[in-house]
């Protein structure tokens, strides 16, 4: 420290403070306010970007609400979409199952219907055939008898003894 000032020149002391003060005032002049200026741009420019990040989260944020709520509603109307398409089927089938029943029993009504109309041929039918059989078999039976007068009258008193019997 001694060499120092023993060393030590007030004229260039002066001089150099000088070139200092110039060199401070040129940088304040020229340099200081675009400097100034430039950093101030950049913050406003990061603040800006800082800013426009948030809103851009923001919105992210409300667009995946959106989605989710979007989402939501898609799944509730699949389901009540397929509810009513379950329900349409089930009545579809439960409709089905009511007409065969009753085509069914239509059927079977017109089936027992018809049955019951050819059984009624058929016994009516029978019944001419055994009326005429009978008619037959007595015209035989009375021929034979009838032919012989003895036989004639054992049949009428016969009868006659049916007849007070009753």
């Amino acid at each position: 420290m001694e060499t120092l000032l023993n060393d030590f020149s007030p004229g260039l002391f002066i001089v150099q403070t000088i070139l200092l003060l110039g060199l401070i005032f040129l940088l304040v002049k020229f340099a200081w306010k675009p400097i100034l200026t430039s950093l101030n741009e950049r913050e406003e420019g990061i603040q800006g970007a800082l800013e426009a990040a948030e809103k851009a989260r923001k919105e992210m944020q409300n667009l995946q609400a959106d989605n989710d709520k979007l989402l939501k509603e898609a799944r509730a109307e699949r389901e009540a979409m397929l509810k009513e398409a379950r329900e349409i089927k089930e009545k579809m089938i439960a409709d089905s199952k009511e007409q065969a029943k009753v085509e069914g029993d239509k059927m079977l009504k017109q089936a027992q219907a018809a049955i019951e109309s050819e059984k009624k041929a058929a016994v009516a039918d029978i019944k001419n055939q055994v009326a005429e059989l009978s008619v037959e078999i007595a015209e035989k039976v009375l021929k034979e008898q009838l032919a012989d007068k003895d036989k004639q009258l054992k049949l009428v008193e016969n009868m006659l003894g049916d007849i007070k019997l009753n």
